[in-house]
């Protein structure tokens, strides 16, 4: 973990979505053991802009290749609605307690970090001198907890099996924070005040490194500079870890840094090289994180590495994710608290996922952990929720061979098979005419039907609306001379359909297009090859045609990180197109 990766960024937003709310209930769970009966979530980190503020205790977040997240400043607190209170359970034998200078005859609260987000977890009663005392927390509660005093201002510690005494005051200096018990708290208080005295020599620094009238010449020294100042924290972090192993701050520091990866064989040339120490740095990324302990879920660098190492360090392939999350669970599998975690952010992630064919992820976690009775913490109405969205998407999947649609043309008189269209490639498209994407979208799709007709494409789009007439008002206005079918009213009455399915004139899948084909929004397009294989989904028409495109020429393609079409934001920067593979050698 360098000084240079202490300062991060903030986590993107997520759109909302049936999982998305689920995994906002899930932090809402009480933690086994609270005390507590208020509880709610007051606080989710929003990295270094939320941690380090003017007039506070200053901590640094150490994040992503660093070691532990550190909160210590005056806040507005978040809530959320409270969620059901945890019974209270027995505590251990050790206390909390302390005196906050300028505090008297008030409340004061213990929160205790779960993942990202900080909860209300006990409360006690400051006296008049300012005295206060809260339960210690047992073997299986040990973690990263806050002092929450009125504000809200809050100061970080570490909770272990032992005593805590501590003085601090009401206006949150952490140079007048005094541990006067508890080995972890004296070194991490050490620390947070190695790291703000660190900050404050890397701040002309970065001025300088940011100064766009500095040449690169100019800026050399202060290159240089810095790199010496990350090198002496690197070195303080790792006396503290060589000196002090058995401290649990110590394994919550150890916990952020990343292990470093060997220098690769001299016999590989220089892209070898690079791709035998990133194998080796994802083969060894969890290296320094104690899967067995009770207080990894109680910090908030655990979510930033399963974030990191989902999102970022494994290639955002959907079966190279499917088969390196079974593995990671699998070592969690007897850490509870980890399991639900990493559970929820991976299924969370892939499902508000808009990188195309993500719901691959989706559909495996839910098939391996959903179906399978191993998530035991979900409502049953939820859990039902999560498996109708997976079946929905399942027969849709990128790689699958697509299931055949028969419906009637806009005449209603000819049955039109998607199979039997016989194009190199075809292209499905689910529209409606009152749908203001797809008024935008099908004349632009038309436009690529005719560049690539001669080419071998079809196009086999069928009409969402139940009611035809505007359907087939709008066709022949814009002159849609591809194949048009729809499911009319008529032959959706039960009667009819039943009839038609056992007539062999269509099938019942045909007629459940909606659910096999996830059709919760429209357009929806999908493109396949000769043999029905689903190559890309949601894309829109300049990503496709320049898809078919290469595909045309024979160049290689690489769907990697290629994002679907976002209509829901008008204003989104323009969508990624698809990049061809790189060639060994090749810049």
């Amino acid at each position: 973990m360098g000084f240079d990766k202490i300062f991060g960024t903030n986590i993107a937003n997520r759109p909302s979505c049936i999982f998305f709310e689920e995994f906002k209930e899930m932090l809402k769970l009480p933690l086994r053991g609270n005390t507590c009966y208020i509880f709610e979530v007051i606080l989710a980190m929003n990295h270094t802009k939320i941690m380090i503020k003017k007039n506070s205790i200053s901590l640094f977040v150490c994040f992503l290749l660093i070691a532990l997240s550190f909160g210590a400043s005056a806040q507005k607190g978040k809530t959320t609605t409270p969620a059901k209170p945890a019974a209270p359970s027995k505590t251990s034998s050790f206390t909390i307690k302390g005196k906050i200078e300028g505090l008297r005859d008030t409340a004061l609260y213990l929160g205790n970090y779960y993942g990202k987000s900080l909860y209300y977890n006990d409360t006690c009663r400051v006296d008049a001198n300012g005295n206060f005392e809260f339960k210690g927390k047992k073997a299986d509660e040990i973690g990263k907890y806050a002092i929450i005093m009125p504000g809200p201002k809050y100061f970080d510690i570490i909770v272990d099996q032992e005593n805590i005494v501590i003085n601090a005051s009401s206006d949150n200096d952490i140079n007048k924070v005094v541990v006067k018990e508890s080995e972890s708290n004296k070194l991490f208080f050490e620390y947070i005040r190695y790291i703000n005295a660190k900050r404050s020599v890397r701040e002309p620094i970065d001025k300088a490194l940011n100064d766009s009238t500095k040449t690169e010449e100019e800026k050399k020294p202060f290159q240089d500079e810095l790199k010496a100042l990350n090198d002496d924290v690197l070195a303080y972090q790792n006396r503290i870890i060589e000196k002090h192993p058995e401290l649990l701050f110590t394994k919550l520091l150890k916990m952020g840094i990343d292990p470093v990866a060997p220098a690769a064989p001299d016999s590989l040339d220089e892209q070898g090289k690079a791709r035998y120490q990133y194998y080796w740095f994802r083969e060894h990324y969890w290296d320094n994180v104690d899967f067995s302990s009770p207080a990894m879920i109680r910090d908030q660098t655990i979510h930033r590495l399963i974030e990191r190492y989902i999102t970022q360090t494994l290639p955002q392939i959907p079966d190279t994710l499917c088969v390196e999350s079974k593995k990671l669970i699998d070592k969690v599998a007897a850490n509870p608290d980890l399991f639900k975690y990493f559970v929820h952010f991976i299924t969370y992630t892939s499902e508000t996922s808009k990188i195309m064919c993500m719901d691959r992820l989706f559909v495996f976690m839910v098939d391996n952990y959903y179906e399978t009775g191993k998530v035991t913490w979900m409502d049953e109405a939820k859990l039902k929720q999560i498996k109708e969205s997976a079946a929905e998407k399942r027969n849709c999947l990128c790689g699958n061979t697509a299931l055949d649609i028969i419906l009637p043309d806009q005449t209603g008189q000819k049955w039109v098979s998607m199979k039997e269209t016989g194009g190199k490639y075809t292209l499905l498209v689910i529209w409606e005419s009152t749908c203001g994407h797809c008024k935008k979208e099908v004349p632009k799709l038309l436009d690529l039907y005719h560049k690539y007709q001669d080419k071998g494409l079809v196009v086999y789009a069928i009409g969402n609306e139940l009611e035809n007439d505007k359907w087939v008002k709008f066709i022949d206005e814009n002159k849609l001379d591809w194949i048009n079918v729809s499911d009319t009213p008529e032959i959706m009455k039960q009667d009819s359909a039943t009839t038609l399915v056992r007539q062999g004139i269509t099938t019942l899948q045909s007629l459940n297009y909606r659910t096999n084909w996830d059709v919760n929004s429209t357009p929806k397009v999908y493109l396949m090859d000769k043999d029905y294989k689903i190559i890309a989904k949601q894309l829109s028409a300049e990503q496709l045609d320049e898809l078919i495109q290469r595909m045309e020429e024979g160049k290689e393609i690489d769907l990697k990180n290629v994002k679907e079409h976002e209509y829901e934001d008008e204003d989104a920067p323009a969508p990624q197109r698809p990049n061809g593979v790189k060639k060994p050698g090749q810049k």
